[in-house]
């Protein structure tokens, strides 16, 4: 008789959700208790682009504040990486330049967009024991967490059409040998679903 009751309410809870919403929702809770990497994304405006549209990526030259000193164009690359899959014309600066530089670079390649980012703020706290050999301080050891800063500019115009904070933090299950860059790639991706008008997926 038990096992009726359970069998029946498995099928029924089966029937409200998929397998993969159930994962989803999984996912989102242990990264929200922080257990997985999490992330937060403000936005000023709800702006949607359309899916043609060329966008050129850039990164400033500025190196974020704390003990951290990430790739010089790590967050231009890990934008493009998550902009290519949802936008099919997007290109991305070669180094890390000025925003007057990346608005004239991105107007000559014909861009309709220039997405400006940088690196805000990073903190890479100890994760293996190599980085525990190198620092030996136990106040460091802990998730790395990082703060994105973007620009979406019209290059037409030079109008700033939205602007976004993306704060992540690593999780306690997936801190070892992370990087502050490492916790980057899956937001911008979100923002790249986001400028189409798409949800989390």
């Amino acid at each position: 008789m038990r096992s009726l009751v359970l069998l029946l309410a498995s099928l029924t809870l089966s029937g409200c959700m998929t397998v993969s919403d159930m994962a989803e929702g999984t996912r989102y809770q242990m990264s929200d208790a922080g257990l997985l990497d999490h992330s937060d994304t403000r936005r000023t405006a709800s702006v949607r682009i359309q899916p043609d549209s060329f966008v050129f990526i850039a990164q400033g030259a500025f190196v974020p504040p704390g003990s951290a000193y990430p790739r010089p164009n790590v967050v231009a690359e890990e934008a493009f990486n998550g902009f290519v899959e949802y936008f099919p014309m997007v290109r991305r600066a070669r180094q890390p330049e000025g925003l007057e530089q990346a608005l004239a670079e991105a107007r000559a390649a014909g861009a309709h967009y220039l997405l400006y980012c940088r690196f805000a703020k990073a903190d890479d706290r100890i994760g293996n024991a190599d980085e525990w050999a190198d620092q030996e301080a136990l106040d460091r050891v802990g998730l790395d967490n990082g703060v994105i800063q973007i620009m979406l500019i019209e290059t037409s115009t030079q109008y700033l059409i939205d602007t976004a904070r993306i704060r992540s933090r690593g999780g306690l299950l997936t801190f070892h040998d992370n990087k502050p860059e490492d916790l980057i790639a899956r937001p911008l991706a979100q923002y790249a679903r986001g400028l189409l008008g798409m949800g989390d997926q």
